[in-house]
């Protein structure tokens, strides 16, 4: 693999309370927006576009056991979705891999009136992001 750019993201680590839900809702989405799985331990797991790879880790130096996206720190992860009608069917098969969308009066333009995506949260409280081209 070439070296990335400088300043590209290298990766993201989510230190989740449960591996297996987890593994159920991101490995799930990561899959369906093209990513492929990377590394796989007993205490995680990680998905990998390019030289960018998301990381979701249970590990025993958790402080606590639920993630609140509405604290200070991560809010959630936005990834760019190829069109609308890709977008349509992730989140009409998302309830079935964990996830239940978020802002559902405003779906799909709960980011403003110019926008196209889809807001979903996971049950243990992480959010993921998509978003379509205008």
């Amino acid at each position: 693999m070439s070296q990335a750019p400088t300043g590209t993201l290298h990766h993201v680590e989510l230190w989740i309370p449960d591996l297996g839900r987890a593994v159920t809702s991101w490995g799930w989405l990561l899959g369906a927006l093209g990513y492929d799985q990377f590394q796989d331990w007993p205490g995680g797991r990680s998905w990998r576009l390019g030289a960018t790879y998301v990381v979701v880790e249970q590990s025993p130096a958790l402080s606590a056991d639920t993630h609140d996206r509405l604290r200070p720190g991560l809010n959630h992860l936005a990834f760019h979705v190829a069109s609308r009608a890709e977008l349509d069917a992730l989140v009409d098969e998302s309830p079935r891999h964990g996830w239940a969308l978020l802002f559902p009066d405003r779906h799909p333009h709960a980011g403003g009136p110019d926008t196209y995506g889809a807001y979903l949260e996971d049950a243990d409280g992480f959010e993921a992001e998509l978003t379509a081209p205008s």
